[in-house]
């Protein structure tokens, strides 16, 4: 009998960077697809399986919930052929804070946050245990360099990279093999910012814009190399390098200036878009 593939587990794995990720791993990998929207999953499972005989399991859950978390990370705990989770769900609203709807920030804390650690915790045991395995956290750009607008968008992200570095340190400081990655890309084309209602004109010049296909190859290059901090975009690379050792007043000033012109970009800015239509 042929050998068991090694298994890699995708939030919002229905559209965008999370539907690449599992296109790209799918050849090697056996494959656990995690997002709202069922009909979607079936659809790349069924794409994958014909393609590559891979076998993905779609698993319908709305992170956000707490019984939709809890089931995802019994499943995660007992998958002993896990080599690779990518935390990948996630959205933004536009808007100002406290005009903002409560609910969707609780959820984009909820799901950024909170699913976040939660399913990194159950892996990393035995991922650590078997030392072998990988776990990336799908962060932004928006870590490093914040904006008007985003408040709530910024902090979960920046806490992401954050949470990411403090993991990789730990597990250095035991010799484990176990990677763990921030992927912090910047504007990427995908249903992301139509659900948030933005135009993406007049968000970033073209030059700015990534695939996700750039994305998820970046990312999984960084892995082979072991790298914390994959930036994807020389660009982007060159933004953050500069402006996180700016002084923070120079730094700020930035970012105030590009926080007013990207404002202009929303196309609604009274529409507040709650976790249950974000895209996955």
């Amino acid at each position: 009998m042929p050998a068991e593939r090694p298994l890699a587990a995708i939030t919002g794995a229905s559209s965008g960077i999370g539907a690449t990720f599992a296109r790209k791993l799918a050849p090697d990998h056996d494959l656990l697809l995690i997002a709202r929207r069922l009909d979607r999953l079936k659809q790349l499972a069924g794409e994958l399986s014909s393609q590559y005989g891979t076998h993905a399991e779609c698993l319908e859950a709305d992170l956000t919930q707490e019984r939709n978390l809890a089931t995802v990370a019994e499943k995660l705990a007992a998958e002993e052929r896990l080599v690779l989770l990518v935390n990948n769900a996630g959205f933004g609203t536009p808007g100002r804070f406290w005009e903002a709807d409560l609910q969707s920030q609780e959820g984009m804390h909820k799901l950024h946050v909170t699913a976040t650690l939660r399913l990194t915790h159950v892996v990393l045991g035995g991922m650590v245990a078997r030392d072998r395995g990988a776990v990336v956290n799908v962060a932004s750009v928006a870590a490093f360099i914040r904006s008007a607008r985003s408040a709530s968008y910024c902090a979960t992200k920046s806490w992401m990279a954050v949470f990411t570095e403090a993991l990789y340190l730990e597990l250095r400081s035991v010799g484990s093999n176990v990677a763990v990655q921030a992927l912090c890309p910047g504007f990427t084309y995908s249903e992301f910012h139509d659900v948030a209602g933005m135009d993406r004109r007049g968000l970033a010049p073209a030059a700015f814009w990534l695939t996700a296909e750039e994305v998820v190859e970046a990312s999984l290059d960084g892995l082979r190399r072991g790298k914390l901090f994959v930036i994807p975009g020389w660009r982007y690379r060159f933004l953050t390098s500069l402006l996180t050792k700016l002084p923070t007043p120079w730094r700020l000033a930035v970012e105030a200036r590009a926080s007013k012109a990207r404002g202009r970009a929303v196309v609604a800015p009274e529409r507040h878009i709650p976790p249950s239509v974000a895209p996955e």
